[in-house]
């Protein structure tokens, strides 16, 4: 007979416990290499787990609403191609039931199965304990004694979850778990957060302790006229609670500035005329310039890590691009290494994704500096909130002619408005305005990009 494999969840980027929102096959159904088992949703995007290979899928391992992460097993398929013993097929479920409870890694199950399978004529394998990587392994900023770590104390949580409530500075004791078990995920993470900001309860150990907030109103808004309820979309419930944490937890400052780009603009044309198969528009040239500002200023393109200040090598830039559920941030990697037309193109590719919920999360993680643009609905300023962890962000709204002095007469240009949001604790307001007028100056003469 065939034999029976495992499904299992693929590497999925630096996601963790996402929930599944739709299965896409039964049992019984015969399945192609790469076709989609199931549909995940995570904070700011929609994944597919593909088929590993073709096959009848024999069992659902996950069920809507069960939250994974990679290794997870989804389905059990009876292979096409593979050819196996009886005695294979029956060592198949030890080895299944060990790689349930504990989730290994895409690139492990191969080497785990084997062993497990052999000892399932005297006992099932028992399921090791996980240890978090390597790069897990940081010092909590909550202070523990001994009593703590007993294992009855210690709250239960992946160690992704634990790092993510590191970051934030969340006391895990003090966060319930609800999902099996009294397991604590990421969202109950967020939601403990959410409640200290909004002062409904809990208090992140932030070193101050929690925000004491007075209790968010409660209104009977039907009492005045007629309304309709309207459920948030999981991005807007997701991207909410990052933002209020942000702006709470970040002191903003936002530093306003105008750019000619007068010339840029007509040059900008003149390429559009040339290159048919690519639409070039102004945020490629502001890509560009913001890349050239970081390299001069690299405190911009930094994050803080506890004490410590991240400066990156790389330029990661991140477009916040508007879609009917919410507003996503796509990452254009190494923006340092492509020129306008490669940039316009990737722009145009992720943009598309993005508004069809297809970005994977690859494409969602590794920024180091936003740019949120405006410019093609109005607006003269805003005050953009900053993406944690990056520690700045590039607000543009849209153009304007206005008359400018040029020592001689007034004469009409197209001034471009910025607003840059900086964190006060990595940026002063010297270097913000000195980043302004650096980028200001960039866009008005494109040559001093090739400096």
């Amino acid at each position: 007979m065939a034999q029976i494999k495992q499904a299992l969840v693929p590497d999925i980027g630096d996601y963790s416990d996402v929930p599944v929102i739709e299965l896409l096959v039964q049992v019984g159904d015969h399945v192609s290499k790469d076709q989609g088992l199931a549909t995940l949703e995570s904070d700011k995007a929609t994944m597919e787990v593909p088929a590993p290979f073709a096959g009848i899928v024999r069992e659902i391992k996950v069920k809507l609403g069960d939250t994974i992460s990679e290794g997870t097993v989804v389905a059990m398929i009876e292979a096409d191609d593979d050819v196996a013993s009886d005695a294979s097929a029956a060592k198949a479920e030890p080895a299944a039931a060990k790689a349930e409870s504990t989730p290994p890694k895409a690139t492990e199950t191969a080497a785990k199965v084997e062993p497990a399978a052999k000892q399932s004529s005297k006992a099932p394998a028992k399921a090791e304990p996980a240890t978090p990587a390597a790069s897990e392994t940081r010092s909590p900023p909550v202070s523990f004694d001994a009593d703590s770590v007993q294992p009855d104390k210690v709250p239960y949580a992946s160690p992704s979850v634990r790092v993510f409530a590191r970051e934030l500075g969340v006391d895990l004791a003090q966060v319930k778990g609800s999902e099996r078990g009294g397991r604590i995920g990421k969202a109950d993470v967020q939601g403990f957060v959410k409640a200290a900001l909004t002062g409904a309860g809990g208090a992140a150990s932030t070193g101050g302790g929690g925000l004491n907030l007075i209790p968010w109103p409660k209104v009977d808004f039907a009492k005045f006229g007629e309304i309709e309820r309207r459920p948030l979309s999981r991005i807007n419930k997701i991207a909410g609670a990052n933002l209020a944490r942000n702006w709470a937890m970040i002191p903003h400052v936002t530093q306003f500035d105008e750019a000619d780009i007068t010339e840029m603009e007509a040059f900008r044309k003149r390429l559009g005329e040339e290159q048919k198969e690519v639409k070039v528009t102004p945020l490629v040239f502001l890509i560009k310039a913001v890349v050239a500002a970081l390299q001069q200023y690299p405190a911009f393109n930094a994050s803080l890590d506890g004490e410590e200040l991240v400066l990156k090598k790389y330029f990661n830039i991140g477009i916040a691009v508007d879609t009917p559920d919410g507003l996503v941030v796509p990452v254009i990697r190494d923006a340092d290494q492509k020129g306008l037309l490669a940039l316009s193109k990737e722009l145009a590719e992720i943009s598309v994704k993005a508004r069809d919920k297809k970005l994977g999360p690859a494409e969602m993680s590794g920024g180091c500096f936003s740019i949120s643009s405006l410019g093609g609905i109005g607006g003269t300023a805003f005050t953009p909130i900053i993406n944690a962890p990056e520690v700045a962000i590039l607000g543009v709204s849209k153009s304007q002619t206005k008359p400018v002095w040029n020592g001689k007469e007034f004469a009409p240009r197209l001034m471009l408005p910025l607003s840059l949001s900086y964190d006060h604790r990595v940026i002063d307001g010297a270097a913000a305005a000195r980043f302004t007028t650096f980028l200001a100056r960039a866009l008005t003469d494109l040559r001093r990009l090739l400096l």
